[in-house]
């Protein structure tokens, strides 16, 4: 009963611990993040309820990437104040060994890395996906900010803004819009006849998601080449039939995990899979899916390097330092991991490396860790 008390008690300090650092990075990095998302405001036209909602679905990535690091933090933060209390002392006094605490550790890293294996494998995606999609499905509102002032902009595909200047009251004037899509040949009955079509407006303003212009000239060039002028007093043109320029296919980290394993173990290139144009660079995939499997196994591992602070030492010095060294090869370990996943993609070999990699070093350092563990006990 009271060791199932002391495991408790560990494991909701070092999980306490845990997700404070994990939400704090989380938190940082998100900020900068939607920081960087303003530009579907300000750029692609997208109203601030579809940027909230976009950023919000980006969290749970930035989360899978702080894990290994918050879980480092967190066990050595949590050993370190386990031995400053003396808590580690009333432990071993309760008749509890240093390899059972070991165990402990290894057993909330377990659990740790299958939550990261869901979030990578399943949840992710499936977030990302809703993301871009949310993108995809949803209309340019926010026209006003598609329209930038004494400068051409092309944030719609295939068509050009120019405006002049705008007037106290909003009014627009002398508007220049260059289509090359064809969408405006509706307006000039010129359907397939040609892509080419020039508006030139004295004035203008926006309404709702429409620009209404006024005393201009539309100009189309056709297939032989000749100029057509059509004068109008007043015309409409509705900006949510005009695509911006953010990506609406899904990105390879938005792909379920599925479809990137059907893509990297079909071998006739003639078939192509549904959502998968990136099958024919299979080291874009295995470097995705390596991430989403590999990189939960380094969280054993980084359990195993901090379990060293529980070895004592009778030199002060090297007790104060043991930290900061430990700290470092766990850092340098997760690093190389990082390093080795850019150059998964690239040979089997390198895939063997990072997937193997962790588990053989554990097993070293695992035996390692034991043996002074029961040294150290003999010599007590």
């Amino acid at each position: 009963m009271l060791k199932n008390k002391i495991y408790n008690y560990l494991f909701s300090e070092i999980f306490k611990n845990f997700l404070t650092i994990l939400l704090t990075f989380t938190a940082i990095a998100w900020t900068v993040r939607a920081v960087n998302f303003l530009d579907l405001m300000i750029d692609d036209g997208y109203s601030a309820s579809i940027y909230f909602r976009y950023s919000i679905l980006n969290i749970s990535t930035i989360v899978t990437r702080f894990v290994p690091l918050s879980f480092l933090l967190s066990l050595i933060i949590s050993i370190l104040k386990f031995e400053r209390q003396q808590e580690l002392m009333i432990l071993w006094s309760a008749g509890l060994e240093k390899r059972q605490i070991v165990n402990i550790f290894f057993l909330i890293s377990f659990f740790i890395a299958v939550i990261q294996v869901i979030l990578g494998l399943i949840v992710n995606p499936f977030l990302l996906n809703k993301s871009r999609t949310l993108l995809r499905e949803t209309e340019v509102k926010q026209v006003s900010s598609l329209l930038k002032l004494n400068d051409f902009s092309d944030s719609l595909k295939g068509v050009t803004f120019y405006i002049d200047k705008k007037n106290a009251n909003g009014e627009l004037v002398n508007i220049f819009i260059k289509d090359s899509t064809g969408t405006l040949n509706l307006i000039v009955n010129e359907v397939n006849s040609t892509n080419n079509t020039t508006i030139f407006a004295k004035k203008g303003f926006v309404s709702e998601n429409k620009l209404i212009l006024f005393d201009g000239t539309i100009q189309t060039l056709n297939e032989k080449k000749e100029i057509k002028n059509v004068q109008f007093k007043k015309t409409e043109l509705n900006i949510s039939k005009f695509s911006n320029r953010t990506i609406k296919q899904a990105k390879i980290q938005e792909t379920s995990s599925l479809i990137l394993f059907k893509c990297m173990l079909n071998k006739d290139i003639n078939i192509i899979l549904e959502n998968c144009s990136f099958q024919n660079n299979k080291k874009i995939v295995i470097e995705n899916l390596s991430r989403r499997i590999g990189m939960p196994l380094y969280i054993p591992l980084v359990s195993i390097i901090a379990s060293f602070l529980l070895i004592y030492s009778r030199e002060k010095k090297y007790n104060f330092i043991k930290k900061y060294i430990i700290f470092g090869f766990a850092f340098i370990i997760l690093v190389f991991a990082e390093i080795l996943l850019r150059y998964t993609g690239f040979s089997t070999v390198n895939v063997t490396l990072y997937f193997f990699s962790p588990l053989i070093i554990f097993i070293i350092l695992y035996f390692i860790l034991i043996k002074n563990l029961n040294t150290e006990r003999i010599t007590r």
